[in-house]
């Protein structure tokens, strides 16, 4: 998908409401997803001071565990689907140390999507474990149901 394309998708999947049993629906609604496909995955449902949600599912990795706060700071930093941001930085030929950014602490990888109440950023909700693509759409599909549920 274009970048374009995926802020357009991004952009349909506002909440109409957020609190911590909203996280943690959406943390629900993503072990069940990915335990029905058997995806080896870390889930993580953050904002900028807490984690609302967390959880390694079997055939994980602490690695994962790792990358799932490393995608979620570039989220939380630019307010942008860390997808999204690893394109933009693609097609501009940028670095995550020409904004400043270090490695140890950000991820140049898509998986971590920013969950919106409106126009507002409320936190982000990030899967690892999965090629960067895979790991996106799932919290895309999974924001969708929320959503489509009066999430």
């Amino acid at each position: 998908m274009t970048t374009q394309e995926l802020e357009a998708e991004l952009s349909a999947l506002s909440l109409s409401a957020w609190d911590e049993d909203v996280a943690l629906e959406l943390g629900h609604i993503l072990v069940s997803l990915a335990r029905e496909r058997d995806l080896p995955v870390v889930i993580d449902i953050r904002d900028a001071n807490r984690c609302f949600f967390h959880a390694a599912l079997p055939g994980s990795a602490a690695q994962n565990d790792n990358w799932a706060r490393r995608k979620s700071n570039l989220a939380l930093y630019t307010g942008k689907a860390s997808l999204v941001v690893k394109q933009v930085f693609a097609a501009k030929g940028r670095t995550l140390a020409d904004e400043g950014l270090s490695e140890a602490d950000h991820a140049m990888s898509g998986g971590a999507v920013p969950v919106k109440l409106g126009a507002a950023m409320v936190a982000v909700a990030t899967v690892s474990g999965l090629p960067d693509v895979e790991d996106h759409r799932l919290v895309v599909e999974a924001l969708g149901q929320l959503a489509r549920q009066g999430g």
